[in-house]
């Protein structure tokens, strides 16, 4: 029984995702209760959330308009409603007349006076706490009195070092990670508990940096691990054919200098020995695609294949029709993969890509599938991104024929995304905007 019990309380720690004494530390509360001091009745008011101390003067089981305990607690200087909506046999013996209880809970007003509806009640002369109290996020049958055993437990358990060096530290006025962590559990009465419940108190301040510089450190770990990792090195020589100039040649257009910018960061990276993660935004309309096209052109110059995989398809179509209408005049050969294709159709379209004889893939999430093989995949485009998961975006990579090569990718969005934005969460990405239209 014992056993069950406690893998049943251990099941609720984890949905509330408190896995270590780690975990519980960064547990941190909601809001405060004051329990350091007791605040005489008459100086109540409606909204406080206060604790009294005071005689039962009267309690009686009311049926009207539903079925309710209800008391009067008073002090030297007033009188206060308790109101339980819901109670058992042993909370009205608990509140006989004569007897003194301590009781801490919001204040409300109604036409008779002030109430507290369902006050926690603590023996009288109870010693105050020299700190407010904390309320926990809980889940179902997870009470407070619980979790706060556990995090005490946490606080005299788990290494407090901290993690910034001191003379950063105190250059940035910051509390130590151990100060801040203690301030945000266990607050003294005379914390200023608005800043506490907003998150600008000095013990926020110095979590949310902690917490934004281990994202940090992740993502550039992230990204360190990439340049790591070996990628195919698309360098054009005097020997390759001359696809990217054929195709600027054939546009109907100039391209604007914010295509031309993007263009050239994306070839840079398509000629390092490291895997591309490009991120490359623009309004619908900055002409995306046409860059896209010029990466393509280039991975294919250079002997590679490419694959562009769209979320719909009708998006993938769109791309398909407009790629086929450069590329296909310069002797590129387009496959269409989708969920969709005939069955017959659809083997003939994966075996020019298992064979090489298709240099771009277009199609949805099919391209993704086992039974989709390339022959030297070197580029991985997809369109609208952010409607991709994360690994569905990276099963490509593993497309690539040589195990030891990455696939360089290049992810499109038209959802702006702030730059300074873009650099925080994407961290591990390079960003290209196209800023002109």
């Amino acid at each position: 029984m014992a056993s069950r019990a406690a893998d049943a309380l251990t099941r609720k720690r984890h949905k509330l995702g408190i896995h270590t004494d780690q975990d519980a530390l960064l547990h941190l509360p909601l809001r405060y209760e004051d329990e350091t001091r007791i605040t005489p009745i008459s100086h109540l008011q409606p909204g406080m959330q206060a604790q009294v101390e005071g005689e039962i003067l009267t309690a009686e089981v009311q049926l009207r308009p539903r079925r309710q305990l209800v008391a009067t607690l008073a002090d030297e200087s007033g009188s206060l409603s308790l109101r339980f909506l819901n109670f058992y046999p042993s909370q009205r013996k608990q509140l006989t007349p004569g007897k003194r209880w301590r009781v801490l809970g919001e204040v409300r007003g109604n036409m008779f006076g002030l109430e507290m509806i369902h006050p926690r009640l603590v023996a009288a002369h109870t010693p105050l706490r020299d700190r407010l109290t904390p309320v926990y996020p809980t889940t179902q049958g997870l009470q407070q009195r619980t979790l706060r055993s556990w995090i005490r437990q946490a606080l005299t358990t788990v290494d407090l070092s901290d993690t910034l060096p001191e003379g950063l530290r105190r250059e940035r006025g910051l509390l130590s990670f151990a100060e801040a962590i203690r301030v945000l559990h266990e607050p003294p009465p005379d914390a200023d508990t608005a800043a506490l419940l907003e998150h600008r108190h000095p013990a926020w301040q110095r979590i949310k940096l902690d917490e934004l510089l281990a994202q940090q450190l992740a993502l550039a770990e992230a990204r360190a691990h990439r340049r790591a990792q070996l990628a195919p090195s698309l360098i054009l020589t005097e020997d390759s054919p001359r696809l990217p100039q054929q195709l600027l040649a054939t546009l109907p257009f100039e391209l604007t200098s914010g295509q031309r910018r993007v263009v050239n960061e994306i070839l840079g990276d398509l000629g390092q020995a490291w895997p591309m993660q490009r991120l490359l935004q623009g309004d619908v309309g900055s002409g995306k695609t046409v860059v896209a096209a010029l990466a393509a052109a280039h991975a294919i110059a250079a002997g590679g294949q490419v694959s562009l995989m769209a979320p719909t398809e009708i998006l993938a179509e769109q791309h398909w029709l407009k790629l086929n209408e450069w590329l296909s005049p310069l002797g590129v050969r387009l496959a269409w993969i989708t969920g969709s294709l005939p069955a017959r159709q659809r083997r003939i379209e994966v075996a020019a890509a298992a064979s090489g004889e298709a240099q771009l893939i277009v199609g949805t999430q099919a391209l993704i599938q086992d039974s989709v093989q390339f022959s030297n995949l070197v580029l991985a485009i997809s369109d609208e991104q952010h409607r991709f998961g994360v690994g569905q975006r990276l099963a490509l990579r593993s497309k690539q024929v040589d195990s030891s090569l990455v696939v360089h990718q290049l992810m499109m969005s038209a959802t702006p995304i702030p730059r300074t934005l873009a650099m925080t969460v994407f961290a591990d990405l390079d960003v290209s905007v196209i800023d002109t239209m």
